[in-house]
């Protein structure tokens, strides 16, 4: 006859003699899924995740200190070297201080060119994240129809600009060039491809089972959290924040274009997935318009002498980058290099949010986690 229970919780003998602890295990700083060289320090219980801390600055080059001594048009190429998968956004960024400090007005025309680079850029951006992460995660296929569609991209920036990756798009004042012959039909081509292949992305990914079981309800973080830790771009929306630059604070004409601003609901590794995935579709849209209402006539840069001196003072502007605020606070003393740069890039801060993601999670579900971010660490260290 089997004993009657008591009700109390049974206790192993061997609880008494066995000691639990947990153990320290080095992710990176050379590991794939780690997106640079960045390394995590995770203190483990068994495979969940007790704590954890980044170890950052393997790949600081000294970017903030090395424009102080270049002139304000020689510094511009080396923003594109911070997120080099996005370039063209770095530069806006940079450029759009000076103009700012300058108080100097860019063209209608020159800001529309911006805005169809800068989303291009933006698609190419998500393109590639969602090929890496996807295959950190297990999907191998995603990334080759990733690249796919990017290269078509990379093909219409160095069709105009010469350059692929590292396009030095935007001088003071506006942009290099107009659209090439022949550049125009074959934008309009792509952009009507693509909606079909995002829809070929979520057919491999959105109601994939497994991709399903690898995100949903992993690295969750809450719209409190994410605001006090200051993250943005699809970090920060994936947590159903409605903050995008390009609405709350527009500039290039933003204000001209209609679009909307992908939120999630859960804050986890799916809802910044589908975020980016929504963010692809209105990229597309915007770019459109653009190029629909783009002035047939009109200046492509505005009035910068050869020789550039803001006046004394300072002036901050910030971007909607491909990951998220990127914001340049610059110092002028009136000479011809800037006395103080300094940037906030979006990759840094949402750094911090990595630890409260993977708290209790498993060693697994970091590399999702890392992936969901889309981190350049050449931005986080510059």
């Amino acid at each position: 006859m089997a004993a009657e229970h008591t009700g109390e919780a049974f206790t192993s003998p061997l609880r008494e003699v066995m000691e639990t602890k947990t153990y320290e295990l080095n992710m990176g700083p050379q590991h794939p899924a780690t997106h640079g060289v960045y390394r995590a320090i995770l203190q483990l219980d068994g495979e969940r995740v007790v704590s954890m801390e980044s170890v950052l600055g393997y790949l600081h080059r000294g970017i903030e200190k090395w424009a102080e001594y270049r002139t304000w048009t020689q510094a511009t190429p080396i923003f594109d070297r911070l997120d080099y998968v996005g370039a063209v956004l770095n530069c806006h960024g940079y450029v759009g201080a000076v103009e700012k400090l300058l108080n100097l007005e860019v063209p209608k025309k020159a800001q529309y060119i911006r805005v169809v680079l800068d989303e291009l850029q933006r698609i190419a951006n998500h393109l590639l994240w969602l090929g890496t992460h996807a295959l950190d995660v297990g999907a191998q296929s995603m990334l080759f129809y990733g690249i796919r569609e990017r290269e078509a991209i990379l093909d219409l920036f160095e069709a105009m600009l010469g350059q692929r990756l590292l396009q030095n798009a935007y001088p003071i004042g506006g942009v290099r060039f107009d659209f090439p012959k022949g550049w125009v039909p074959v934008c309009y081509r792509l952009l009507e491809e693509l909606p079909k292949k995002i829809d070929d992305y979520e057919t491999l990914l959105t109601g994939n089972r497994i991709w399903v079981q690898r995100t949903k309800g992993v690295g969750v973080i809450s719209a409190k959290d994410a605001t006090a830790l200051s993250l943005s771009g699809p970090t920060l929306r994936g947590s159903g924040v409605n903050f995008d630059v390009r609405k709350a604070m527009p500039y290039s004409s933003y204000e001209d274009f209609d679009f909307e601003v992908p939120l999630g609901q859960n804050g986890d590794v799916f809802d910044r997935y589908m975020c980016r995935i929504r963010e692809m579709r209105q990229s597309v849209r915007i770019i459109r318009q653009a190029l629909d209402g783009m002035p047939a006539e009109g200046e492509l840069k505005g009035k910068v002498g050869r020789i550039i001196r803001p006046p004394a003072g300072e002036a901050y502007y910030t971007v909607e980058a491909a990951k998220g605020q990127l914001g340049y606070y610059i110092v002028s003393d009136g000479a011809e290099k800037p006395y103080r740069l300094h940037i906030k890039s979006p990759s840094f801060v949402n750094l911090q949010g990595i630890e409260t993601m993977c708290r209790g999670g498993l060693i697994a579900d970091v590399v999702a986690n890392i992936g969901s971010l889309d981190i350049v660490l050449g931005e986080v260290d510059r």
